[in-house]
């Protein structure tokens, strides 16, 4: 009976603790409690009174059905129903036990060690019931726990995403507005750029303009000169016509053709430097037309050494050339190519002028223009090579991978706008499809290569 005893007050405390406050209609925490002080009491009357321990039996089997009973009839204790589930079992037994060896010994003595069998399985069954229920107790414990702690995510999360969207109104309140201000820079950006670009053009017109001058001034000395020996010419010639010496007058006719050939192959020479002129000076009309290479590296080579001489006359640097033959006109955009040709060459002598100031035994300042034909190979088709070098001091290797950037330059401030190579650049690969790039020895010099489709 001891068990019973024991079990009885176990149970009531344990529904008193499952109790579900929110559903509390009966005052149950204080059944329970007296339940178990009835229980503890019924157990010490059984161990002095002999004489009333059916009655007490009686009395703590009552005591549990009741227990059994309100836990599964009233929802204020549905977490506890799992483990009442287990208790019935016992109880059953138990009390089947206590009636029949009240009933009649003699049976209950007969079939002892069945009832004491079913009440070890009943043992054994809420032991095991009840470390499964503890287990799930405990997981259902996590998961209150989880989910208490995901309610406090999400209201933090909450009150997060709220502060987050005011910040992101504001934000965005901001940049409309620093849109907007972009929006106006990057108009002015590009004028600004524009006219850069067309400052650009001008100066290496202005660089152009003394070459210009000093290279058209031959062909107008030539015409100055046989226009003047083609007057007395003539005068000879009239004086023979009246003296009839028909000899003499062919001789000299003879000699004015020649001097008016002459008169014209200077005249045309001086014309095709203008026109050279007129198409590096305006904007370009971005129409491809065939073009005698050679000819525009040659002519741009000799003007833009002229013009630096005009410039500094202390200026002194070799000029050298290698052609190749083969190459026939090219379709490309001679005042676009003519000014990236330019551009190079200038740089190229400026290159050398600057390490001629070094005072370098034995250096010569030297810039040569080159240009070949390259044969079909894995890339594409035929190409125009131009290659532009110098034996300056090359480009220093933490700047090379700049040079074709916008604005970026070496030159002291005032000297140059940085815009130069990275027109070229433009102008080679997006204009016409080709390819620009440097070959650099540091301290020796640099090659600019332009590659077109021929």
């Amino acid at each position: 009976m001891l068990f019973e005893f024991i079990l009885a007050a176990f149970l009531s405390n344990y529904l008193r603790k499952k109790l579900q406050p929110s559903t509390f209609t009966i005052p149950w925490d204080k059944i329970l409690t007296a339940a178990m002080v009835v229980s503890i009491g019924l157990m010490v009357i059984s161990t002095t009174v002999s004489s009333a321990k059916n009655l007490v039996g009686i009395a703590i089997y009552t005591i549990l059905c009741g227990q059994v009973y309100i836990s599964l009839t009233y929802p204020e204790f549905s977490t506890a129903k799992s483990m009442v589930h287990a208790v019935i079992p016992y109880i059953i037994i138990a009390f089947l036990t206590f009636i029949i060896r009240w009933i009649s010994r003699p049976f209950y003595a007969e079939w002892n060690n069945y009832f004491e069998t079913g009440q070890l399985f009943a043992v054994i069954w809420m032991i095991a019931m009840a470390v499964i229920v503890n287990r799930q107790n405990k997981a259902l414990e996590k998961q209150k726990l989880q989910l208490l702690e995901k309610e406090k995510e999400n209201k933090i999360t909450e009150t997060l995403k709220a502060a987050l969207e005011v910040q992101v109104a504001e934000r965005t309140a901001a940049l409309t507005l620093q849109k907007d201000e972009l929006e106006h820079a990057l108009v002015e950006l590009k004028a600004t750029q524009e006219q850069l670009i067309q400052s650009e053009k001008m100066a290496s017109l202005g660089e152009l303009t003394a070459g210009i001058a000093h290279e058209i001034q031959n062909p107008l000395n030539f015409v100055n000169n046989f226009s003047e020996v083609n007057a007395e010419l003539i005068t000879e010639l009239e004086h023979e016509i009246t003296k009839g010496n028909i000899e003499e007058i062919l001789l000299i006719t003879k000699d004015i053709r020649d001097n008016q050939e002459k008169i014209t192959h200077h005249g045309k020479r001086a014309e095709a430097i203008v026109k050279g002129m007129l198409q590096h000076s305006r904007n370009s009309t971005g129409q491809k037309e065939p073009t005698d290479i050679n000819a525009l590296a040659d002519e741009y080579l000799r003007l833009a050494y002229h013009g630096l001489r005009a410039k500094d006359k202390t200026f002194n640097a070799a000029m050298k050339t290698e052609f190749d033959p083969a190459i026939t006109a090219v379709n490309v955009i001679p005042q676009d190519i003519g000014r990236v040709i330019l551009n190079l060459i200038t740089n190229g002598f400026y290159a050398v002028a600057e390490k001629k100031k070094l005072g370098l035994a034995g250096y010569e300042p030297t810039v040569k223009v080159s240009t070949r034909k390259l044969r079909p190979g894995a890339n594409g088709g035929e190409k125009i090579e131009i290659r532009v070098s110098d034996n300056g001091s090359g480009i220093p290797k933490k700047i090379l991978d700049k040079i074709f950037h916008p604005f970026f330059t070496t030159k002291p401030t005032g000297e140059g706008t940085g815009l130069g190579l990275s027109m070229s650049y433009e102008i080679i690969t997006k204009g016409h499809g080709g390819e620009l790039r440097v070959e650099n020895r540091e301290g020796e010099g640099a090659t600019f290569i332009i590659q077109l489709p021929a």
